[in-house]
């Protein structure tokens, strides 16, 4: 494993990264979470249709991670299992939710970002902690550039920080994730997928199931 080489290989991926929208309109919409089970990783995808919120399809993988964890690769961790997930899914969603961050990275493509160009998939990245960057009035900053916001989905409740991924501007970043939130602190697809992988790590009835604080992180 050379870390420089891979930090210089997000670089060259950043700049292949579009913050033009990739879509028309939003038909089905999905969110990606990613549960610790064990050792493993337990990667659940849920598709919605946009205008009932209703699950369309779902799919899920556990697999052990063949990258450890390391600040700021993190994608090359999770990504792999989050795309393994993603090809079992029957009906193909027009943007795909994914706890982690989008542009909001210190090379400017996190977790969101990488599956967003795997996948060639519009996405936007949801986090609930904000470990990089300056928050002004809402726009958080890295390095006076603008990469994502800050949003307070829930009365009383922390905000939420999102950034684009890959294919979708700004401007829709913020506007998607907006609509998507009706009650809860996380979009409802980020929401239902977390509540499908918390049924589904039960009868795996192993120790130490955790929720992944680090795809809030990336």
């Amino acid at each position: 494993m050379d870390i420089i080489k891979l930090k210089e290989e997000q670089l060259k991926l950043a700049k292949k990264i579009s913050l033009e929208d990739g879509f028309s309109e939003i038909n089905l919409i999905a969110g990606a979470d990613q549960i610790m089970v064990g050792d493993s990783i337990l990667s659940v995808i849920v598709v919605l249709d946009a205008e009932s919120l209703k699950i369309v399809d779902a799919a899920h993988v556990v697999q052990k991670p063949k990258f450890k964890y390391i600040p700021g690769l993190l994608a090359y961790r999770e990504s792999p299992i989050m795309v393994e997930a993603f090809s079992k899914l029957r009906r193909r969603p027009d943007l795909l939710f994914v706890k982690g961050n989008g542009i909001l990275h210190p090379r400017g493509i996190g977790l969101a970002s990488h599956v967003g160009l795997l996948l060639d998939v519009p996405t936007i990245g949801v986090a609930k902690k904000l470990v990089l960057g300056k928050e002004e009035q809402e726009a958080l900053y890295i390095d006076d550039k603008l990469v994502g916001f800050s949003l307070m989905t829930r009365e009383h409740a922390k905000p939420i920080y999102i950034s684009p991924g890959h294919l979708i501007s700004l401007d829709s970043a913020r506007e998607v994730t907006e609509r998507f939130c009706i009650g809860q602190k996380m979009p409802e697809p980020l929401h239902i997928a977390h509540r499908m992988g918390a049924k589904l790590k039960r009868p795996l009835n192993q120790e130490g199931i955790e929720d992944s604080g680090i795809s809030q992180k990336e």
